[in-house]
């Protein structure tokens, strides 16, 4: 939306007001999902609604005095064409990723927000060491302060979810999931817990259209060694015939109880 720009600095006040009354001292606002699509819905553009930039790889962090956007190559110009320049100081991902800015920027004895949702293990442990080598913490920051001022964000998508044909799946749900366990098993684990929509869409033989460009139903899994799988996803994007056929297959329940 051209619009976000000219927002972005009512829309970082209320930001830098709501970190302070949480004690935080910044937050680092990756592009990322839960789910870490590379197409994510619009209730999941956090950092389009705060910045304004809508390309596909960038980070922000934004500070009580001072913020910066990362971006790639592509996006050289693309960037301050959409941003204020005034409040984002523009970075290069491989030049000054967040974690080098972190240690340049990043106070002493400061706190540094994030969503944990949103960022990998290895990418938290990088920002984790990067607060630590100047003296700072890196908090997980739940609910997502953005969430908490973003007074117009879109609904979460209701995507129907179908069945996707055994001629183009080409193999039953249920062998799927035997092979899956068996995998498991060579690694001396007790379950798998799947967070990639492309792997719960491939493993239930399920399509969906929560996501622009790829036909992913969102949501989570879990597939116990033994047991039934359970399958998280919003149940207001299933029919009584696709919930029937899935439920011969896993306990299916809401995305609230992955946790």
């Amino acid at each position: 939306d051209a619009s976000h720009a000219a927002a972005t600095p009512a829309r970082v006040a209320a930001l830098r007001a709501k970190l302070a009354s949480r004690g935080l001292d910044g937050l680092i606002v990756p592009r990322a999902d839960r789910q870490q699509n590379e197409y994510v819905p619009p209730s999941e553009e956090r950092l389009a609604w705060l910045t304004g930039f809508t390309g596909s790889a960038r980070a922000a962090i934004v500070l009580a005095d001072r913020a910066a956007i990362f971006v790639d190559g592509r996006y050289t110009t693309q960037v301050r064409a959409e941003i204020d320049t005034t409040i984002f100081a523009v970075e290069h991902l491989a030049d000054v990723p967040p974690p080098a800015w972190i240690e340049a920027n990043l106070p002493k004895g400061a706190k540094l927000g994030y969503d944990p949702w949103l960022h990998t293990v290895d990418g938290a442990e990088k920002l984790r060491t990067a607060c630590a080598n100047v003296g700072a913490t890196l908090v997980a920051a739940e609910p997502n302060p953005i969430d908490e001022v973003w007074d117009d964000r879109p609904a979460p998508p209701l995507g129907a979810v179908g069945l996707h044909d055994l001629r183009f799946a080409g193999e039953e749900a249920s062998s799927k999931i035997a092979r899956i366990r068996a995998e498991t098993a060579k690694l001396h684990a007790d379950v798998l817990v799947v967070s990639d929509p492309h792997a719960v869409a491939w493993a239930f033989n399920i399509r969906g259209s929560d996501v622009a460009h790829t036909p992913l139903p969102l949501g989570f899994a879990v597939i116990p060694n033994e047991g039934r799988p359970a399958l998280y996803v919003d149940g207001r994007k299933l029919s009584n015939a696709v919930r029937a056929v899935l439920e011969t297959q896993a306990d299916v329940r809401e995305p609230d109880a992955f946790a």
